[in-house]
Formats: C-alpha cells, sequence, structure tokens
C-alpha cells in the first residue's frame, strides 16, 4: 500500500497534521527536505506524496529547501506518482507575481500590481504608478504576512529602504500594490481541501499585515475593538459568495491544486481582490475548537482515500515501497 510522504520544512507546522494522520491510523513519513541525497534513476517510494513546503522557508534558515523541492517534485511526477500539490503548486507557492497571473486568467479580480527589481526603482516606481501613495511593498516569494508594509509617501519608502529594518527579498523582486481600503479591518481566507471548499476564516487586521494563522506562528488572543462584543482575531464563517466560491475551485482545478487557503479583501463600494494564494495552508486551533471543525482531520481523512485509491490502481505499489 506504501505510505503518505509528507514533504515538508517546518516541524512545528506538521505537528498539527501528524496527529490528524496518526489519529486516522494512517501510515506516513516525514520528508523534512531542507536537503538531501535522490538518486534520480531509481523509482521513488510507493504511496501519496503531500508537498507542504513553504515560501517563507528562507526565514527558518532553510535557503534552498523550495528549490530541492521542486526537483524531487519533478522526479516523483517523471515515475506517475500520487502527488498532492505538485510542481504547480510549489510554483505558485512561490511567487506571488505567478499567483496573480494565474488568478486573473481564471477571471479573479487582484489588486494592481507592478513588479520591480531592485530597491533604487521603487519609489521612483511608487511616484510614477501610485501617485506617491498611497501603496503596499510586499516581498514577491514571502510568506506568513512577512515583509508586507504600507507606505502612504515615496519619501517614506525611500527613508524605510535606507534603514536596517529593510530586507532584501530572497529572489531579488518586489511587489508594489495598490492600497485597497477595507469595508472593515479585516481579510477573508477561504480554506479548501481536495480542491473542495471547506470553511472561510475572516481574519481581523486591525494589529498588521503578519496573518499566519498557525499556532506556532505565536499570536497573542488578538481583538478588534468596533462592535459591542469583542471579535476573536481568526473567525470561522461557513459560506462565501457562491460565484467567487465556484472561481476559486476551477482556479484550482485549472493549477492542480488540491489544498490551499485564498485571501481576499473587499474594497468600500464591496469589490472583492484576492491577494494571497497559500499552498501550505495551516489552521488555528482555537477557532476551530468554537467553530466545532477540524481542517487537518478533513487533510488527513483526504489523504487515507487518496492512498487508498492509489493502491487499488496500482497492485504492485507494495512491492515497490
Amino acid at each position: 500500500m506504501g505510505h503518505i510522504h509528507v514533504i515538508h520544512e517546518n516541524t512545528a507546522w506538521l505537528e498539527p497534521l501528524a496527529g490528524a494522520l496518526d489519529a486516522q491510523g494512517l501510515p506516513w513519513r516525514d520528508w523534512h527536505l531542507d536537503q538531501g541525497a535522490f538518486d534520480l534513476s531509481q523509482p521513488p517510494p510507493a504511496g501519496v506524496f503531500y508537498n507542504r513546503m513553504s515560501a517563507s522557508s528562507h526565514t527558518r534558515g532553510h535557503r534552498f529547501a523550495a528549490e530541492l523541492t521542486a526537483a524531487v517534485l519533478a522526479w516523483l511526477e517523471s515515475y506517475g506518482r500520487r502527488v498532492v500539490n505538485g510542481s504547480r503548486a510549489l510554483d505558485l507557492e512561490i511567487s506571488k507575481a505567478r499567483q496573480y497571473g494565474a488568478l486573473e486568467a481564471a477571471g479573479i479580480r487582484t489588486p494592481r500590481t507592478i513588479v520591480v527589481a531592485g530597491p533604487d526603482l521603487l519609489a521612483e516606481t511608487m511616484q510614477r504608478h501610485f501617485n506617491g501613495g498611497p501603496a503596499i511593498l510586499k516581498p514577491n516569494r514571502g510568506g506568513k504576512g512577512l515583509g508586507v508594509r504600507l507606505f502612504h509617501s515615496a519619501k517614506g519608502l525611500q527613508d524605510f529602504l535606507a534603514s536596517p529594518e529593510y530586507e532584501r527579498p530572497v529572489d531579488g523582486l518586489h511587489l508594489l500594490q495598490e492600497y485597497v481600503p477595507a469595508e472593515r479591518p479585516l481579510i477573508t481566507r477561504v480554506e479548501f481541501v481536495g480542491g473542495r471548499f471547506l470553511y472561510a476564516v475572516e481574519v481581523d487586521t486591525s494589529d498588521g499585515f503578519e496573518l499566519c494563522p498557525a499556532d506556532a506562528c505565536a499570536f497573542g488572543d488578538a481583538y478588534c475593538p468596533a462592535g459591542e462584543q469583542p471579535r476573536a482575531k481568526f473567525t470561522i464563517i461557513d459560506a462565501i459568495d457562491t460565484l467567487l466560491r465556484q472561481r476559486y475551485e476551477a482556479f484550482l482545478r485549472a493549477n492542480h491544486i488540491e489544498v490551499a487557503g485564498l485571501e481576499f479583501i473587499r474594497d468600500r463600494e464591496g469589490v472583492t481582490y484576492t491577494y494571497d494564494v497559500n499552498t501550505n495552508t495551516n489552521y488555528n486551533a482555537e477557532a476551530e475548537r468554537r467553530a466545532g471543525r477540524s481542517a487537518m482531520t478533513m487533510l488527513a481523512r483526504y489523504l487515507g482515500e487518496e492512498l487508498a485509491a492509489t493502491a487499488r490502481h496500482t497492485p504492485t505499489a507494495a512491492a515497490s515501497a
């Protein structure tokens, strides 16, 4: 039957999935791809391979983990192995510019975005394309909302670039993006497992842009001051606009992505802008507890179903494990 092989570089982020796989009694193996050696002339082991490589891997000292994963995924796919979130998913995970191109091709609106190579061009580009501000600066390859900053003037951006706080993006590409004033200080993250809608999470953005929902990201329990009752930072909702949901599902199918979180913001006129595709999605345990949901349980079951299907269609799989 083989195993479920989980490809990743972050042990802390793996723990909830490991617990869910164990609870289902599923056979699985940990593929930590910070480094390794792989004989491309030999067939990979049998089973299902789930890619959880993160765009932010370089921030944890794993500079070439994504590049190694790309090579390993190509090897797996060349032998016809069942890969959940394969090469195309990784390609979009590590490039927001490519995400936006794919989203727009699927009829999904994204914020106006300028790709800038070279920090010396940023202030001039902001002045020319955004009339000096406001605009959002983000790295093309980021993760967790890291490096995302709002600037109200080109001068403010220039001062930041000259300060010790500035870090050049790992791939050398910056994005300057239009600032979308939201109708409320929140974004919505829509979760999919097996390419199907699972639930959505409204995330309070009052405290800034670092929006990783995982417990390992060590958020405090922040609340939005608006309204009579305090609002948790992460709140699960069970539905989004039907047309948007259908477009998201079509986008995932077209790009061979099965597990993902897509994030959108709605402006003051009610227009929706999608600005992130996260194929290494995490879930907030407290929000799930309040809602009585468990995305990791659903993900483990899905991987188990795929493993069983692979075994049915590959009678000799066990022999090559």
